[in-house]
């Protein structure tokens, strides 16, 4: 019998894979923090050493309460790395919303950024001693992920039985009609996800991607950035989408592609400066979410006609990838959610099903 690989097809060896091909290629850009994919892929093995340094086992809950930060992406791929399960919340969530998802799925400790402490400190009394830790330094704690990243002297945890079939990820969903759900993501079908959107999408190494979007959400994590990781590309990460700094990580950081909802592209459309400044490295654009006005896509293709725009559709329990409407599909269809991606099966139907 054959040796077992290196490399599983699972999560926490996505970018185990890249840094092999691309060592010292650029992986992720955080403020003034850059990694390397070698660094990065080292960092998350530190984070995973550390995690199951601290009494985890394998499948315990692990959630995460941060806004963006290459810190949130760490813990992310250290939990995968370790066979721990993600647990990502809406840092928007307070009150009672808040405790449903801090207790919901019986997670082991969260993972606070240190600006959202107040929130779970509010909620305390109902977490029935939910263990603490933090993301970044700044709380009352000395210990947080982007310390662990950054120890060069911490254990690197090689992954070690974690499996496909594997859950990954407890995804909770939006819970308009009701409480939410935890979607139940396994290795398997996040890989999955990945490879539809590099083929849909057309990612390539030679991508310099702009990640705005919340990464507790699975469209900027699982469409865009992990995508990314996965073929190599160079990723910008930032706090939030905001139409002054994408123009200005086109014009002097080489940004070429960047996913935004419609409501920010709305605001890119009606820029007062918009056709003046210097967009031409943009390449490629994509938006999902909700629906894009017509007028609004109309104006954006006449003013960057050199960008390819891509209509992104899906839902959080499929992750969350479904259709894709492609640049040169546009002309025809500019209202269309466009065609199934390679990992999804879509079904037309009427009122009767």
């Amino acid at each position: 019998m054959p040796a077992p690989s290196s490399f599983p097809s699972t999560v926490g060896q996505v970018l185990t894979r890249s840094a092999a091909r691309n060592p010292g290629r650029t992986a992720l850009v955080f403020g003034d923090r850059e990694w390397t994919y070698a660094e990065l892929d080292v960092a998350v093995g530190r984070v995973a050493a550390r995690l199951l340094a601290g009494g985890l086992s394998k499948g315990d809950r692990v959630l995460a309460y941060g806004k963006n930060s290459d810190a949130y992406l760490a813990l992310y791929l250290g939990c995968a790395r370790a066979g721990l399960v993600h647990v990502p919340v809406n840092f928007n969530a307070t009150g009672d919303e808040l405790t449903y998802l801090l207790t919901q799925c019986e997670a082991s400790v969260v993972f606070v950024d240190p600006s959202l402490a107040p929130l779970v400190d509010a909620v305390a009394g109902e977490l029935n001693g939910l263990r603490r830790a933090a993301l970044l330094p700044g709380g009352s704690s000395d210990d947080d992920v982007l310390t662990w990243m950054q120890d060069g002297t911490g254990a690197v945890h090689e992954q070690d039985g974690v499996h496909d079939e594997d859950l990954a990820q407890l995804l909770y969903t939006s819970g308009t009609t009701s409480r939410p759900k935890g979607a139940m993501m396994s290795h398997r079908a996040l890989l999955h996800e990945y490879v539809s959107a590099i083929l849909a999408l057309e990612l390539t190494e030679r991508d310099v991607t702009l990640h705005s979007l919340p990464l507790y959400h699975s469209a900027q994590m699982h469409v865009f950035l992990l995508p990314a990781l996965a073929v190599g590309a160079t990723s910008h990460l930032t706090a939030g989408p905001d139409v002054e700094e994408l123009f200005a990580h086109v014009e002097q950081r080489g940004v070429n592609a960047v996913f935004l909802p419609p409501t920010v592209w709305v605001a890119v459309a009606n820029h007062p400066e918009l056709e003046s400044r210097d967009l031409a490295g943009l390449r490629k654009a994509f938006y999902g979410a909700s629906i894009m006005p017509v007028p609004i896509l109309q104006r954006l293709r006449s003013a960057l006609p050199a960008v390819g725009f891509y209509n992104c559709f899906g839902q959080s329990e499929i992750g969350p990838l479904a259709c894709v409407l492609r640049p040169e599909e546009h002309e025809e269809r500019p209202d269309s959610c466009g065609r199934p991606v390679l990992f999804a099966e879509v079904r037309v139907v009427d009122e009767a099903g």
